[in-house]
């Protein structure tokens, strides 16, 4: 299906084939592209299916008042096929309303015997990198976020017909990783019946100096989740390690190395269960290490434009103020040591080096400086500026009570990805994904957790799979199988008139447009949004007495089936791209009005 079958797409053809005529029939010699053409849904269904503000936004250049306008360009449309009316409100709208047996049978094309998607005309390799926490600890609630949005983001660019891929990148380098080592051999020595203090001021000593004296550093990590590490280290499945041999030696070096390596396999393992209990998959786990012993992060400055790479103060940086940054930035150190950004810069010139045309990071809301710098590099080793882009997963607020739940990696007072699925219960997956879906990804988001914890369909999510649901039984009520059941040859709109029908069948026909339009624009909320629309329509349509399909026969039974058929699909195609299940039975779905 291509973009311009998509419904609206047809209106807005009907719209500028009718504005063209108007033109040459009042002799106005101005092209279609000088004018603002667009259609958007009605904002009063009363009015019509659609909507254009076209005389409003037009006015300025035809010199005339909006309801003159409107009402010459409405004695333009002709197509009786598509429209059932086409009429004018003020100040300026004209207003459309789709012909019900054009919907069902627009419908019964696009969702029999399966749905489709519409497809972009420019299809590209994609690689979308999201998620990438840390390696220091679990996974925490913002790293949830950007799961469930990364991951429907993945589903939705597949279906405009993209080659996208999903890419995990782990920091397994550097000195956040040496100071896990530090914090785990700190509570080994705890383990081992030894005390230890917690560094609580700046200190001039060097690492070595506050291990013998058993002090964890203050920028190292105090989690109790390091104790578990420490356990595992004690036990017999580390044989590897040389604890004691370490300990008795001093060999702090190689005892940190060895211990941060461990620790980054324990929590990354970790961190790979709870996405797979999340329903997340990713292509790939990019080690950061693997383009240090590579060589490419120590290539960097070869990459970028000469007149870009500066060395100032015997430090090397990258002028990245050439590119909208606040201050250039050091890439290398003056002891040689590359920075997190020459690192980065690497890494991404990798991704291009693999064959990508399109870059998607999805990055957490601590990173919004890093953008300028990290996209100027882009522009600098020769890339387009569209070719790369960076979204936030802003903040995750979690709401109990009423009252915020403090949250605090560092010091491990904090609540996990695991702590989070499991305190939902066994409809974490869906409830989850499904409430870090329902905002735009960039706005910070309140996640209500009685909210979340309610079974009823007071739950938004529950209220959506509530209806797909309802639709199953109604089909099992009547002992008809939904995958053997034959779809009626002739569809007819004779049987849509009622308001409660006709309101359903439009919103299951605008399906493919939703999609489209959440996919192009990659606000997996868009889509959220017109599921709780779509099923409230149909649960509207199921509470009205005269839509009781069992007491229905002939031609009227098959069609209001056809018209559940295709409400089921559109709930199940919606809820899948969204990583979320679609349950044939539920708790209260056998209340049923069939």
């Amino acid at each position: 299906m291509k973009a311009n079958q998509l419904l609206k797409n047809l209106v807005l053809t009907e719209l500028e084939s009718a504005v063209s005529s108007y033109l040459t029939k009042h002799k106005i010699d101005l092209p279609l592209t000088e004018f603002k053409i667009r259609i958007e849904y009605s904002r009063d269904e009363k009015f019509g299916d659609y909507s254009s503000p076209f005389a409003l936004e037009n006015k300025s250049i035809l010199k005339l008042n909006p309801k003159e306008i409107a009402e010459g360009v409405l004695s333009e449309i002709k197509n009786e096929t598509l429209f059932e009316f086409v009429t004018f409100s003020p100040p300026g709208f004209i207003n459309f309303r789709i012909r019900s047996q054009f919907l069902i049978q627009y419908t019964n094309q696009v969702m029999s015997p399966m749905v489709t998607f519409a497809k972009t005309d420019e299809k590209q390799s994609i690689l979308l990198e999201f998620v990438s926490a840390n390696p220091t600890g679990p996974m925490n609630i913002v790293s949830a976020r950007s799961a469930a949005y990364g991951d429907a983001l993945a589903n939705l660019l597949l279906s405009l017909g993209h080659t996208v891929k999903r890419e995990f990148y782990v920091n397994d380098y550097g000195n956040q990783v040496y100071l896990l080592g530090v914090a785990v051999l700190l509570r080994i020595f705890e383990e081992k019946g030894e005390k230890i203090s917690f560094q609580e001021d700046e200190s001039e000593e060097s690492v070595f100096t506050l291990i013998e004296k058993r002090i964890l550093p203050k920028e190292s990590y105090r989690g109790e989740y390091i104790r578990d590490i420490a356990k595992e280290v004690l036990s017999n499945k580390t044989k590897s390690i040389q604890v004691e041999e370490w300990i008795q030696n001093k060999n702090w070096d190689e005892c940190i190395h060895d211990l941060s390596k461990y620790a980054v396999e324990y929590n990354l393992s970790r961190q790979k269960e709870d996405l797979k209990l999340f329903g997340v998959h990713f292509d790939q786990f990019f080690s950061e290490r693997s383009l240090h012993e590579a060589g490419d992060v120590e290539n960097v400055p070869t990459l970028l434009k000469k007149e870009d790479v500066s060395t100032i103060d015997g430090k090397l940086h990258f002028l990245s103020t050439q590119y909208g940054d606040d201050k250039d930035r050091v890439i290398r150190r003056e002891d040689g040591r590359p920075t997190y950004l020459m690192a980065d810069i690497a890494y991404h010139f990798d991704k291009y080096k693999r064959g990508f045309t399109k870059l998607i990071d999805i990055w957490g809301p601590d990173h919004y400086g890093y953008i300028a710098r990290l996209k100027g590099a882009v522009l600098s080793f020769g890339k387009s500026n569209d070719s790369f882009l960076i979204l936030i997963a802003q903040q995750v607020n979690l709401i109990e009570n009423k009252e915020k739940v403090k949250m605090s990696k560092r010091l491990g007072i904090f609540q996990t990805m695991r702590d989070l699925l499991s305190y939902l219960g066994k409809n974490g997956k869906d409830v989850g994904r499904y409430f870090f879906l329902m905002r735009s990804s960039d706005a910070p988001l309140d996640f209500d957790l009685d909210l979340a914890k309610d079974e009823s369909d007071k739950n938004p999510v529950f209220y959506i799979q509530y209806a797909h649901a309802r639709i199953c039984s109604i089909f099992r009520e009547l002992q008809i199988s939904i995958a053997d059941w034959s779809i009626p040859k002739e569809v007819s709109g004779d049987c849509f008139q009622s308001e409660e029908r006709l309101r359903l069948l439009f919103w299951v026909a605008r399906f493919q447009e939703e999609v489209y339009d959440t996919a192009t624009n990659l606000e997996p909320h868009r889509l959220t949004n017109y599921l709780q629309s779509l099923s409230k329509a149909f649960t509207k349509f199921y509470s009205h007495k005269d839509n009781r399909i069992k007491e229905k026969q002939g031609e009227e039974r098959e069609q209001l089936l056809l018209l559940i058929l295709f409400t089921k699909r559109a709930i199940a195609s919606g809820l899948e791209l969204l990583g979320i299940s679609s349950p044939e039975k539920m708790s209260k779905e056998d209340e049923s009005n069939t």
